[in-house]
């Protein structure tokens, strides 16, 4: 991730569902809503454009799950870079904020 590259909000909130462990596109589209207190919903046609541009960036990355009984399930894991990026992200919001409340004080 280059310096300071902000993250698109669904990007950040895949990132951040992903961090808690591995999951499905629909339970990182519940999570994300869940979290943000229903602001952001991230829809089929946006999840599956940011999970296969994350993935092409190394950030997560396919698993497939399967139990006794079970269809195969495909499931993303984030990687390291991606916690990385993550990370990068939340320090430039916090300093961000940080700038903000000195100017509005």
């Amino acid at each position: 991730m280059k310096k300071n590259e902000p993250l698109s909000e669904s990007y950040y909130y895949i990132l951040l569902c992903l961090s808690k462990g591995p999951n499905h596109g629909y339970g990182i589209m519940s999570m994300a809503r869940q979290l943000s207190d229903g602001e952001v919903k991230i829809g089929s046609g946006t999840m599956y454009g940011a999970t296969s541009n994350l993935i092409k960036k190394g950030w997560i990355e396919e698993i497939f799950s399967q139990g006794p009984g079970e269809e195969r399930r495909r499931l993303y894991r984030l990687t390291a870079e991606g916690r990385e990026a993550l990370l990068g992200e939340i320090e430039r919001l916090r300093k961000m904020l940080a700038v903000a409340g000195e100017v509005m004080g």
